[in-house]
């Protein structure tokens, strides 16, 4: 999942907002470096994509990317699955995603300090971007999809990722809605509540 689900699967929780971002900017004994709640958020993080990338739906939809994608079929469905989420927001929460989307950013700018250095990188540029809200746009999904295929050290093709959602979109997005309440189902019992999301 990218980083609108992660922060929605965080239920609320400052500390596990902050975890699940960063996770994937965090390598090995750096994770010593942070509050016990935080290391909880990125050990959450990594459930998650451990998850993901082990679900029998999930690999339904890589394999229709496999051949075009090759290693980065699971970014780009990551980044499909997010789309889905902001699209059919209103069906996971009863706060508005602008609301939730200025919850994070506000969570995220208020503990700038304890960020790693690319994680303080990054976030300018999201918030500047609305990425969050973005996803449920193809147009903005176009170009982040052009962004990431620009920064891979070889030739992804990434930038034609939309083509492929719309060609299949209605294959994905079943697929998304079999699969994200498996993974809300999975959360839950790790202990983390979606109860009252975005407040």
């Amino acid at each position: 999942m990218n980083f609108l689900a992660h922060q929605y699967l965080s239920g609320n929780d400052k500390d596990l907002m902050i975890g699940n971002f960063i996770a994937d900017m965090v390598k090995g004994k750096q994770i010593n470096g942070f509050p016990a709640p935080v290391v909880d958020g990125i050990i959450l993080h990594r459930q998650i994509d451990a998850f993901t990338d082990s679900h029998p739906v999930v690999a339904g939809s890589k394999s229709r990317l496999r051949r075009k994608y090759r290693l980065y079929a699971g970014v780009v469905v990551d980044m499909y699955y997010d789309h889905f989420l902001a699209a059919d927001w209103v069906n996971y929460s009863d706060y508005p995603l602008k609301v939730f989307a200025s919850k994070v950013y506000q969570t995220l700018k208020e503990n700038h300090d304890m960020l790693p250095e690319r994680a303080q990188y990054v976030l300018p540029y999201m918030i500047d971007s609305n990425w969050l809200l973005s996803y449920a746009d193809t147009e903005s999904l176009h170009r982040h999809f052009g962004g990431m295929a620009r920064r891979t050290p070889y030739a992804s093709g990434m930038e034609d990722a939309v083509d492929d959602l719309l060609e299949h979109y209605a294959s994905f997005r079943k697929e998304f809605k079999l699969f994200f309440p498996d993974l809300m189902a999975y959360v839950e019992k790790l202990g983390v509540s979606h109860a009252h999301h975005g407040a």
